[in-house]
C-alpha cells in the first residue's frame, strides 16, 4: 500500500533506535550486542507527542503514509528503508492503520541475519510494533510467530525475545501458535543458558566486572516462560513439561549463579502452582529443590515456597515419601558423589521444616517412626554421616523446638531411644580424638569452637547444635520433673553418652537421677556398671567443673557408706570397683577440692581395708606426692605453686584453701594415722612412716612438709606412755620472735616503716644540702637524683617471702584429735623396764597394789611402740643438714613444747643425747641455719629458738653425764652478752635448780659475764631475778669469796646508778623515778627506732623501760638477800662498801640517801652481827610481878624507843621499834648495896618509907645512861621525848599494826581431769597426789583461827575460809596462799563458788595446777585484778585415778611444764614466760619464787598510774618521821621533812641527820617489796623517795661515814 498524498516526508536517520526495543536494549546493557543509537531525530520530528506541533489524526495513517510505504520496499536503498521503517513504526504505534500486515511483509527481510545491525534493529522494532496490533487474526499471528522466531543473529536475541513477548502479550495470548510456544521456549532456554555460561567463563577469564547482557536475556526468558505457564499451562503436554523440567534441572545442577537457581525455582513453582509436574519428573524436582533449600541461603525462601506448594498439592504425600526414600538408601548416595550428598542434606533440611508443620495448613504429616528409621540409615554410612551429621542433628533438634509451645504430641508419644542413638552417632566425631579415641576432656570440645578452617568449623557447628539439643532436653526434664515422663531414662542415658558436652546443670541432672533412683546401689542389678558409668563420665573427666566431679564422687561414696554398713567390704571385687575407679589416676589429680574428696574417700576405705588394699592405697597416695613434685614449675622455690593449681580452671566451686596437691595428700595420710591410732597399730605405723618420709624429704612440697610437721610435733605420750595428739602447742613467744604472730608482724612492719621514713628524711636533707652547695658554686644545673639506699631491715620486710604458717594455726590437723590416748600405740617397748618400775612401786609403797593392777591401770599390755627415735633422728638430720626455711622455722618454734613431754621420748634417749650434742655444737660454733634475707630476721633470732630447744633438752639431765651437763651450762653462758642474753639468763635460772653442780662450777664466770652486760636494758629485770633466785640456793655459792660476793652487789649498784643518772637528767623531778622507756634505755646509746622496739626476742614490752621502779626495788631486794647470804662473820666487812654505793652525790656535791637505802641499812644494821628474828615484849613484865612500872617514849634517830621501868627494883623493859623490825629487851640493873656507913640523903624523898633500902628509878634514868653523856651539842643529837597521852597511845597501837615483813597473797587452784569451766574448777575439794606434794613444798600448813599474822583477807575468826592454809615467810617477805581446795565448798548455798572467787579474783597472781589434760585459758577466771597465772602442767597427761597409783619413784622422776601467762599488755617478767620444764623436787621453790616476783611486780604495776606502792618498812619509817616532825624541835631556817610520798621528798638539816644517826646509829630503810593490803599504803608520785641531802662542812664527817655503823660497832 502506497502512502497517502500530502503526507509529510520524513528525513530518515541511519542509526535511529528509538522505541521499546531501544528501551529494552538500554536496560540490558549488552556487551556482545551493540545497541542502537540513542539519538533519533526522526522520532523527535515525527512523533505526534513530541515537542513539535501535534499533527492531526488521519485515519489510515499519516499523510505521507504512501511515500513511507514505498520507501520501505526491499528495492529501496537501505538508508531510505531504515528511515521509512522508523517513521512507520511510529505511525503504527500512533495510528489505527489497517495495513499493518502489508508493512510487516515489506519489513520482515530487514531482520535477516545478513543485514547490518542497524537494519536488523530497525526491522525488529518495526515488526514488534506491528505485532502489537490487536486486530491481527490467528493466521496472521502464526505468520508473525514464524517470522519472529525464525533463526536470527544471536546478537538480536533480546530483540527477538521482546517481539515474541509482545506478540504473546506477555504470555497471556498464544492464539495462533499455542503448541509451538513451550517447545520453542524450552529450546531457547537451553541454548541461551549455554551462551550465558560461555560468556560468564570469558568474563571470569578476563576478570571483567562489566554486566553481561546474556544474563539479562536469560532472566527475561525465565520470566517470560513463567508468564506463559502461568496463563497458558493448559496447552502444555506432559512431554513438553517434562522437557522443560529437564532443562530446568540441568541448569540447576550446572549453574553457579544464585540468580539462575532462583529463576529455576520460580519456574518450577509456577509449574507446581499452575500446572502439574509429571510423575517421572517429581523425584528430580524434589531433589533439586531440597539441595537448593539446604545449600543456597539466598534462594532458600524461594525453594521452600516451591516445596511448600508441592507438599500442599496432591503430590504432598508422594513428596514426603520421596524425601524419606532419599534418606533410606544412603549407600547409593555415597557412591553417586557430591550431588547425592547434597540431596540428602536437602531432604533433611526440608523434612526439618516439614515436620514442624505437624500436618497442619495442608501440609502432609511426617511420621516420627519413619523419619527416625530413615535417619538411622543415613548415619549408618560413615561417608554420608560425616557430611550430613549436623543436618541430622538440626532436624532432631527441630523436633523439640516449637516456638515456646509444648512438644508435638506425635513426638511425645514415641520412643526416643533410637533418636538418641542417631544423635550419638552424629556426635561421634566430636566425641573422639583424631586417633579415634573417645574424648574425655571438655577442653577438646571447647577448642573446636575456636577453629576457623572448614573441617573444624563443621565440627564446631555439630558441637553447637548438639549443645543446643542438650539444653532443650534439659528443659523438658525440668518441665516434667514432677510428672509422668517415660522418656526420662532415655534422656539420662543420652546425657551420659555425650557427657563431655553437658553443661553443669545437665551433669547434675544425671547424677541426681542416679542417686534418686539408686542406680548405683546393690539393689540395682547393674549397679556396678552404673557406678563405673558415673565415675567415667563425670569424675574421671577432669575437664568437668569441680563441683560436678565432687557431686559424682559424692554419689559413689554415698553408696560406699551403705555397702560398708552392709559388710560389703568383705567382697574384694566390690572394694576394687570403688578404690580402683577413684584412686587409679590420683597421681595426675591437681584439682584441689576434688583431690580433697578423693583423699577423704581413701582415708575412709583405709579404715576397713585389709592389708594388701591398705598398701595399695598408701602407694597411690605416695605416688601422688611424687607426681606433684615432678610437675612443679622448674626453678620455682618450694611452696611457690600455691594458687597456681586452680588458676584458669573454670569452676563454680570456691576453693578457700590455697595448697598443693601434696599437702592435700599429706593431710589425708595424717587423717589415716589419727583414725588408725585406736584401731590398727600396723596401719598407724605405715601412715607414720609415710608422714615422716614427707617431713624429711627435700623433694616434697613445702606446705606438705609443714603439714607433716604439724602432726609430728603434736605427738604426745601420757604418763603410761600411750600416744595421743594435742591440738594446741604453747609457743607464742617463740613464734613472735620470728614474726609469726599477727601482732609481732604488725609491730615489725610499723618499726620498719618508721625506720625507712627516718632514713628517707635524712637522705633528703643530705641531698638538699648537696644541692645547695652545688648552686653556690654557680653550676646552675639540676643534679641527678641519686638512688636512696634503704635499710636492710626495711628491704627484708618489704621483700618478705610468703609465710606459710602463723601462730595460732587455725587448723593444724585435718580433724579434731581424740581426747583419749591411743590404746594401740606406745612410746616404749621395754616391758622389763615397766616391770622394774612397778616392782619399785610395790617395794617402796608396800601397799596392796599388785603388778597386775598396775599393768591394768597403765594399759601397757598389747601395745606397739611408735618409732619416736626415727622421728627424732629426722629432726636431728634437718637441724644438721638444713632445710627449707618455712619447715625449719616451724620446727624451731614447736619442738621445745614437744620436748617437755618426756614420756614421748622415753625410748629415744640416745637420740635426745645426740640432739643435745648437736645443739651445743651448733650454738657454740654458730653453724646453724641462717634465716633468709627476705624474712627480716637475724641469726640471733634463730639462736634464741635453739636455746629454748636446749632448755627443754636440759629436762633430760638425769640421763646425761656430768660432762654433758657442764657443756649445757657453758652453752647457755655462751649466749650471755649477745642478743640471746635474756633467754640464756632464763635458762641459767633453771640450771640453778636442775643442774646445781654444773651451775656452781661456772657460777663465778656467769656473774662476771652478767656484770659485763648490765648496760643492756632489756636484760636488767632478768639478771636481777636470776640473782634473787640464786640467793635462795646457798649450796651453789657456798664457797664464794669476798670479791665474788662483791660482783653481785656491783651489778645491783650499777642498776641503781642508772636510775640515779636519769634523775639527774630530769632535773626538777629528780625525786621521781623516770617514766616508761626512759631510764635505762638511755645508756644504750642511739639506735634506730626498729632496733629499740625489737630489743626483746618476742617483741613484748620492755619491762626495764616500762617500769623502772621494779628494777630499782628489785636491785635493793637482791642486795638485802645477798647480804643475808653472807656468813655472819663476813657481813660487817661489806657494810662500808655497800653503804658507800647506796649514798649518791648530786651535781652540787651533796650526798643524799633515799628511803630505800635508809631502810636497807636499817635492816643490815639489825642482822650484821646476829642472825636473830624480831622480839616482842614479855607479857610477864607487869605490875603484879614487878610493882609500879613507869613508861616513857622517845624518838631517837629513826627509832621509836619505849622504856618501861619498875620504879622499885632492878628490872626494866626496853622496846625499840625500827622501820625493819621491833626488838624488846628486859634488863636488870644490879645495884650494889651501899655500905653501912653511907648516909641517907634528903633527895631520896621519893623512896617509900616501907622500902627504905630500895633504889628508886624513873624511865629517863635508863635512857640517859645508854646514850651519849653531856655535853650534847645541837638539839638534833638529843632524844625527842614524846608525851604520855591517849593520842600517843593510839599512834603506837597503829604503828604496831604495821607488819615488819611485806605480805603477798597468791591463789592456788587445782584443775581436775577434763575440767574447763570456772565453777567446776572451783568446786574441787581435793587434788591429785602430786598436787598435794607440791602444796607441801610450797609452804607450811598453818591454822587460820586466831592467827596473829596478816592472813591476806582469810577469815581468822570463824573458819569461813577454811581451817588451814599454806603460808611461807622469810626474814623480809610473807606469802599467804589462797588454796581453793582448802576452802569450804557448798554448792547448794553457793552454786557459783562466789566465796572462793572473791579471794582468787582479787589476787594479782594465781598458781594453776592444771591436771585437766587440756590447754588452760587465761580468761577462765574473769577478773580485773588477775595479772599473772603461773600454770603448772604435768609433762605427761594423766587421769586422777591413775595419779593415785603412781609410786614414789615416779614422783621423784616426775617433771612439770611451767608457763607464766600474763594479762594482755602485761610485760614479760619471768624466766617461765616461755614454757620451762621442772622436776617435782625443785618445783615448789621455783614456783614460789616466780609467784613472789610476779606479786611484787604486779603491786608496782597496779600503781603505775600517778603513784607508787609503799612497802611496810618504808611506811614504818614515814610514821616515825611524822612523829618526829610533830614533836621535834622547830628550826626557823630549816626546811621540815616533807611528808613521805610527795614529789619533793624531804630535806633536813645536816646536823639533824648526822646527830640522829650518832644517837643510835640507825638509818631509815625502804624495802623493795610492797603490801597491797596495808591500810597505810599511800600513792604519791611515780616512785617517791624521801631523800636526805647533806652538804659536808669542813671538819665534819661525811654522810657515808656517819652511816657506816661497822666503823664503831
Amino acid at each position: 500500500m502506497s502512502p497517502a498524498v500530502g503526507d509529510t516526508t520524513q528525513t530518515p536517520e541511519s542509526k535511529s533506535t528509538s522505541g521499546f526495543a531501544s528501551v529494552f536494549k538500554s536496560l540490558t546493557g549488552s556487551k556482545s550486542s551493540r545497541g542502537p543509537n540513542p539519538q533519533s531525530p526522526a522520532a523527535v520530528a515525527q512523533h505526534p507527542n513530541g515537542a513539535h506541533t501535534l499533527q492531526p489524526a488521519i485515519y489510515g495513517g499519516p499523510p505521507n503514509y504512501e511515500h513511507l510505504y514505498e520507501q520501505l520496499k526491499p528495492e529501496r536503498p537501505l538508508a531510505s528503508r531504515l528511515s521509512a521503517a522508523e517513521s512507520l513504526r511510529l505511525a503504527v504505534q500512533d495510528y489505527p492503520l489497517s495495513g499493518v500486515t502489508s508493512i510487516f511483509k515489506q519489513a520482515k527481510d530487514l531482520i535477516d541475519r545478513t543485514n547490518p545491525r542497524e537494519g536488523r534493529t530497525a526491522g525488529f522494532e518495526l515488526l514488534t510494533a506491528c505485532v502489537q496490533q490487536s486486530t491481527s487474526t490467528d493466521p496472521e499471528r502464526l505468520a508473525y510467530f514464524r517470522v519472529l522466531t525464525a533463526p536470527a543473529n544471536p546478537e538480536d536475541f533480546h530483540l527477538q525475545l521482546a517481539s515474541l513477548v509482545e506478540l504473546a502479550k506477555h504470555g497471556k495470548d498464544l492464539a495462533g501458535f499455542h503448541y509451538d510456544t513451550l517447545p520453542l521456549l524450552t529450546s531457547w532456554l537451553r541454548e541461551n543458558f549455554a551462551i550465558t555460561s560461555a560468556a560468564r567463563r570469558q568474563n571470569k577469564a578476563t576478570k571483567s566486572k562489566a554486566p553481561l547482557g546474556e544474563e539479562t536475556n536469560l532472566s527475561r526468558l525465565f520470566a517470560f516462560i513463567v508468564d506463559v505457564i502461568k496463563f497458558n499451562f493448559n496447552i502444555s503436554s506432559g512431554e513438553t513439561t517434562g522437557d522443560l523440567i529437564d532443562v530446568i534441572l540441568d541448569i540447576c545442577v550446572n549453574t553457579p549463579q544464585a540468580t539462575d537457581l532462583s529463576a529455576c525455582v520460580n519456574l518450577i513453582d509456577a509449574i507446581v502452582t499452575y500446572g502439574d509436574i509429571p510423575n517421572n519428573k517429581l523425584l528430580g524436582c524434589v531433589k533439586v529443590l531440597c539441595s537448593i533449600h539446604c545449600l543456597i541461603d539466598k534462594v532458600q525462601p524461594d525453594a521452600w515456597r516451591s516445596i511448600s506448594n508441592l507438599c500442599k498439592s496432591h503430590n504432598g504425600q508422594t513428596t514426603v515419601r520421596i524425601l524419606l526414600d532419599i534418606l533410606r538408601d544412603p549407600s547409593v548416595a555415597a557412591a553417586s558423589g557430591k550431588q547425592a550428598i547434597r540431596e540428602i542434606r536437602g531432604a533433611l533440611s526440608v523434612l526439618e521444616k516439614l515436620f514442624s508443620k505437624d500436618g497442619q495448613d495442608g501440609y502432609p504429616l511426617v511420621p516420627f517412626t519413619l523419619l527416625i528409621a530413615a535417619l538411622e540409615n543415613v548415619v549408618a554410612v560413615e561417608r554420608v554421616r560425616m557430611k550430613a551429621e549436623n543436618d541430622v542433628l538440626r532436624l532432631i533438634l527441630s523436633l523439640f523446638n516449637d516456638g515456646g509451645q509444648t512438644i508435638k504430641q506425635n513426638v511425645m508419644e514415641e520412643d526416643w531411644s533410637k533418636m538418641f542413638a542417631v544423635v550419638i552417632s552424629c556426635s561421634q566425631r566430636v566425641l573422639e580424638t583424631a586417633d579415634g579415641h573417645q574424648i574425655t576432656s571438655r577442653s577438646g570440645i571447647s577448642s573446636l569452637l575456636a577453629k576457623e578452617n572448614t573441617s573444624d568449623r563443621i565440627l564446631a557447628n555439630v558441637t553447637e547444635t548438639l549443645n543446643t539439643l542438650i539444653l532443650r532436653i534439659e528443659e523438658l526434664l525440668t518441665k516434667f520433673s514432677d510428672g509422668d515422663f517415660f522418656q526420662r531414662e532415655d534422656c539420662i542415658k543420652f546425657f551420659v553418652a555425650v557427657h563431655p558436652h553437658l553443661p553443669e546443670s545437665c551433669a547434675k541432672w544425671v547424677i541426681d537421677h542416679y542417686m534418686e533412683y539408686r542406680y548405683c546401689y546393690p539393689s540395682d542389678l547393674e549397679w556396678k556398671d552404673n557406678t563405673k558409668v558415673i565415675l567415667a563420665a563425670f569424675f574421671v573427666d577432669r575437664s568437668q567443673p569441680t563441683h560436678i566431679r565432687l557431686h559424682a564422687l559424692h554419689a559413689v561414696t554415698e553408696v560406699w557408706a551403705v555397702i560398708e554398713m552392709m559388710d560389703g567390704h568383705d567382697n574384694v571385687d566390690t572394694i576394687q570397683i570403688f578404690v580402683t575407679s577413684v584412686l587409679d589416676d590420683i597421681s595426675d589429680e591437681k584439682d584441689i577440692p576434688v583431690l580433697q574428696e578423693v583423699v577423704a574417700f581413701a582415708t575412709t576405705v583405709a579404715e576397713i581395708a585389709d592389708e594388701p588394699l591398705f598398701i595399695d592405697i598408701m602407694n597411690a597416695l605416695r605416688g601422688s606426692i611424687a607426681s606433684d613434685r615432678l610437675q612443679s614449675p622448674l626453678g620455682s622455690p618450694p611452696g611457690s605453686r600455691q594458687g597456681m593449681l586452680t588458676a584458669g580452671r573454670p569452676t563454680s566451686v570456691s576453693n578457700s584453701l590455697v595448697q598443693t596437691a601434696s599437702n592435700v595428700v599429706t593431710r589425708g595420710l595424717i587423717k589415716i594415722f589419727m583414725r588408725a591410732m585406736d584401731k590398727s597399730s600396723r596401719k598407724a605405723l605405715k601412715a607414720f612412716d609415710e608422714i615422716l618420709w614427707i617431713a624429711k624429704s627435700h623433694v616434697c612440697e613445702t606446705d606438705a612438709r609443714i603439714s607433716a610437721m604439724r602432726m609430728l610435733l603434736r605427738l604426745r605420750a601420757d604418763w603410761a606412755n600411750r600416744i595421743f595428739l594435742t591440738p594446741f602447742i604453747e609457743c607464742e613467744g617463740l613464734a613472735a620472735s620470728l614474726y609469726r604472730t599477727p601482732a609481732s608482724l604488725a609491730r615489725k612492719q610499723a618499726a620498719d616503716e618508721a625506720a625507712q621514713q627516718h632514713r628517707s628524711t635524712r637522705v633528703e636533707d643530705l641531698g638538699n644540702s648537696r644541692i645547695s652547695r652545688s648552686i653556690s658554686f654557680g653550676q646552675g644545673q639540676s643534679q641527678n637524683k641519686q638512688p636512696v639506699r634503704t635499710g636492710s631491715a626495711m628491704n627484708r620486710t618489704l621483700q618478705r617471702n610468703h609465710q606459710m604458717w602463723m601462730w595460732p594455726d587455725p587448723s593444724p590437723l585435718p580433724e579434731e584429735p581424740a581426747d583419749k590416748a591411743s590404746p594401740m600405740l606406745s612410746s616404749v617397748t621395754e616391758m622389763e623396764e615397766c616391770e622394774e618400775d612397778q616392782a619399785d612401786c610395790i617395794k617402796e609403797d608396800g601397799g596392796p597394789e599388785t603388778k597386775t593392777q598396775l599393768l591394768f591401770v597403765a594399759g601397757l599390755t598389747n601395745k606397739t611402740a611408735l618409732p619416736v627415735g626415727q622421728y627424732l633422728d629426722a629432726v636431728i638430720g634437718l637441724f644438721q643438714n638444713g632445710c627449707d626455711w618455712e619447715v625449719y622455722s616451724y620446727m624451731l618454734v614447736h619442738l621445745p613444747s614437744q620436748l617437755t613431754n618426756q614420756a614421748l621420748f622415753a625410748n629415744a634417749l640416745s637420740q635426745v643425747k645426740l640432739l643435745r650434742e648437736l645443739l651445743c655444737d651448733q650454738i657454740k660454733n654458730s653453724s646453724f641455719q641462717e634465716p633468709p634475707m627476705s624474712s627480716g630476721l637475724r641469726k640471733a633470732d634463730v639462736a634464741i629458738c635453739l636455746y629454748q630447744v636446749l632448755t627443754m633438752v636440759m629436762g633430760y639431765h638425769q640421763h646425761f653425764n656430768k660432762v654433758d651437763q657442764d657443756e649445757i651450762v657453758r652453752t647457755f653462758l655462751h649466749g650471755v652478752g649477745e642478743r640471746t642474753s635474756k633467754c640464756c639468763v632464763h635458762a641459767l635460772s633453771i640450771c640453778c635448780h636442775e643442774l646445781p653442780g654444773s651451775t656452781g662450777k661456772a657460777l663465778v664466770t656467769i656473774l662476771q659475764k652478767m656484770s659485763q652486760i648490765i648496760t643492756q636494758s632489756h636484760v636488767a629485770i632478768h639478771i636481777l631475778e636470776f640473782l634473787a633466785c640464786l640467793a635462795r640456793l646457798p649450796n651453789l655459792y657456798a664457797n664464794f669469796r669476798e670479791d665474788e660476793y662483791r660482783i653481785v652487789f656491783a651489778i645491783c649498784f650499777r642498776y641503781l646508778q642508772y636510775v640515779r643518772d636519769q634523775q639527774v637528767k630530769e632535773g626538777p623531778n629528780r625525786n621521781s623515778l623516770p617514766n616508761a622507756r626512759s631510764s635505762i634505755a638511755s645508756v644504750e646509746g642511739s639506735r634506730t627506732p626498729a632496733d629499740n622496739g625489737l630489743s626483746e626476742s618476742n617483741l613484748r614490752p620492755n619491762t626495764s623501760d616500762d617500769l623502772p621502779q621494779y628494777v630499782y626495788a628489785l636491785a635493793y631486794h637482791v642486795i638485802i638477800f645477798w647480804f643475808l647470804s653472807l656468813k655472819l662473820a663476813d657481813r660487817a666487812g661489806q657494810v662500808s662498801w655497800i653503804t658507800k654505793n647506796l649514798v649518791s652525790t648530786d651535781l652540787n656535791g651533796k650526798e643524799k640517801i633515799d628511803e630505800q637505802a635508809q631502810v636497807a641499812l636499817d635492816f643490815m644494821q639489825r642482822v650484821a652481827y646476829a642472825d636473830v628474828d624480831e622480839s616482842s615484849p614479855d607479857p610477864a613484865f607487869n605490875q603484879d610481878t614487878f610493882g609500879e612500872i613507869k613508861k616513857k617514849r622517845w624518838i631517837v634517830g629513826n627509832s621509836l624507843i619505849t622504856v618501861q621501868q619498875a620504879t622499885r627494883g632492878d628490872w626494866a623493859q626496853i622496846t625499840k621499834r625500827q622501820p625493819s623490825g621491833t626488838s624488846c629487851y628486859v634488863i636488870q640493873e644490879r645495884f650494889t648495896r651501899p655500905p653501912a656507913h653511907q648516909e641517907q640523903v634528903m633527895t631520896d624523898a621519893m623512896k617509900d618509907g616501907r622500902h627504905s633500902d630500895d633504889n628508886v628509878k624513873l624511865p629517863s634514868h635508863l635512857l640517859l645512861q645508854l646514850t651519849a653523856s653531856t655535853p650534847q651539842f645541837g638539839e638534833s643529837l638529843r632524844p625527842i621525848p614524846l608525851p604520855e597521852d591517849d593520842f600517843m597511845e593510839r599512834v603506837i597501837k597503829q604503828f604496831n599494826r604495821s607488819f615488819t615483813v611485806d605480805g603477798h597473797k597468791v591463789g592456788v587452784i587445782y584443775v581436775g581431769e577434763n575440767q574447763t569451766g570456772e565453777v567446776e574448777i572451783l568446786s574441787n575439794i581435793q587434788g591429785s597426789s602430786d598436787y598435794t606434794e607440791f602444796l607441801s613444798g610450797l609452804g607450811t600448813l598453818t591454822k587460820l583461827k586466831g592467827a596473829r599474822f596478816n592472813t591476806q583477807g582469810l577469815d581468822r575468826q570463824s573458819d569461813s575460809d577454811g581451817e588451814y592454809t599454806f603460808c611461807w615467810r622469810d626474814r623480809v617477805t610473807e606469802i599467804v596462799f589462797h588454796v581453793t581446795t582448802q576452802m569450804p565448798t557448798n554448792l547448794d548455798q553457793d552454786p557459783q563458788c562466789i566465796n572462793k572467787k572473791r579471794h582468787i579474783g582479787n589476787d594479782f597472781v594465781n598458781i594453776i595446777f592444771n591436771n585437766s589434760g587440756k590447754e588452760f585459758r587465761f580468761d577462765t577466771f574473769p577478773s580485773d585484778f588477775n595479772y599473772v597465772n603461773i600454770v603448772i602442767t604435768p609433762e605427761s597427761r594423766e587421769s586422777f585415778v591413775a595419779s593415785r597409783f603412781r609410786s614414789r619413784a615416779h614422783a621423784r622422776n616426775a617433771f612439770y611444764k611451767v608457763h607464766v601467762m600474763s594479762k594482755p599488755g602485761f610485760p614479760e617478767i619471768s624466766p617461765a614466760a616461755e614454757t620451762k620444764i621442772m622436776s617435782l623436787t625443785a618445783l615448789p621453790g621455783f614456783i614460789r619464787l616466780l609467784a613472789l616476783n610476779a606479786s611484787v611486780f604486779s603491786q608496782v604495776w597496779a600503781n603505775r598510774e600517778g603513784g607508787e606502792h609503799v612497802s611496810s618498812w618504808r611506811n614504818r619509817l614515814r610514821e616515825i618521821n611524822r612523829i618526829r616532825d610533830r614533836y621535834g624541835p622547830k628550826h626557823p631556817n630549816s626546811t621540815p621533812t616533807s611528808p613521805p610520798g610527795t614529789s619533793n621528798g624531804a630535806s633536813t638539816d645536816a646536823r639533824n641527820v648526822r646527830d640522829s644517826l650518832n644517837s643510835l646509829r640507825r638509818s631509815s630503810v625502804a624495802n623493795f617489796l610492797s603490801n597491797a593490803t596495808e591500810t597505810t599504803s599511800q600513792r604519791s608520785s611515780v616512785l617517791s623517795m624521801a631523800e636526805t641531802e647533806v652538804g659536808q662542812s669542813p671538819g665534819e664527817e661525811s654522810l657515808v661515814d656517819s652511816l657506816d655503823f661497822s666503823r664503831w660497832a
